[in-house]
């Protein structure tokens, strides 16, 4: 029988992975190297990247957006679950079997890891898309797989509990996971990788703002140093540590181990 506490005293790793790293094979893999050399427990939590705008439209599916963000009819739903669900998130499963790293592949229907609900139509209906929350996750679930050595692959598709799948943006995924989990885990800390070696002071000196705090991220989005998709992925950093994770990092990909470690490396985002 097993009498560990229900908190456990080490620390869980949560990565999410996305944008151009899925859709380039040689840094899919080389992020994926590093990746498997994380400590476990860890998750990995994936984009889509382009790859289901152009099988979309090489089955004549044009892709629509708003604000950029997919709208998701039922023939883009079809389209996304094959593509997140299916081939993306088999073939890093795969990747990660070759390296050595027990994989499971997962949407927010097996286990009902993930139920959302759809949002709600306003000015814009996005369609099949899924609002999702911390206390939904069943982060029990995730835990047991933890605790029974799989490492989760999470794709971005949550489900509705009435039998339709639904498309939740990635970046929100990884935020709400790692603040379930921060009830289980003392130390949780959430990783943002991308292709960009942090947030960027200067795009073209590529200089890194090394450490963001709520009132520096106000002052900095002000000014317009951060600006467009960098603001979403700055709230759900903000929204985490208000949950209960540690620390939150965004970096470059091929530097997931030194990120992993809190070295010199990214941008580190606090609430202090």
């Amino acid at each position: 029988m097993d009498h560990r506490p229900s908190t456990i005293d080490y620390q869980l790793t949560i990565v999410k992975i996305g944008g151009k790293v899925i859709d380039e094979e040689s840094d899919l893999n080389l992020f994926l190297s590093g990746f498997s050399q994380l400590n476990d427990p860890k998750i990995l939590v994936h984009g889509g990247g382009k790859i289901a705008s152009d099988t979309g439209k090489n089955m004549g599916i044009e892709p629509v957006y708003h604000q950029g963000r997919r709208v998701t009819d039922e023939p883009a739903l079809k389209l996304v679950t094959m593509v997140y669900g299916g081939l993306v998130n088999k073939q890093i499963v795969a990747k990660l079997q070759a390296l050595g790293t027990n994989a499971l592949g997962l949407t927010g229907a097996d286990g009902n890891v993930m139920p959302a609900k759809k949002r709600p139509v306003t000015e814009i209906d996005y369609g099949f898309a899924g609002d999702i929350k911390a206390e939904s996750i069943n982060g029990h679930a995730l835990k047991v797989l933890l605790e029974s050595g799989f490492m989760p692959v999470l794709s971005p598709l949550t489900h509705n509990g009435q039998g339709s799948l639904l498309n939740t943006n990635a970046d929100t995924i990884a935020r709400v996971v790692a603040g379930n989990l921060s009830q289980f885990f003392d130390k949780v800390q959430l990783i943002y990788c991308f292709e960009q070696p942090g947030v960027l002071a200067d795009l073209e000196a590529k200089s890194v703002i090394t450490n963001i705090n709520p009132e520096k991220y106000q002052r900095l989005k002000t000014s317009g140093v951060i600006s467009e998709g960098m603001i979403p992925k700055m709230e759900n950093a903000f929204d985490a540590l208000e949950a209960g994770v540690q620390l939150v990092s965004i970096g470059h990909f091929a530097d997931i181990t030194h990120l992993a470690l809190s070295e010199e490396k990214g941008t580190k985002i606090t609430l202090g």
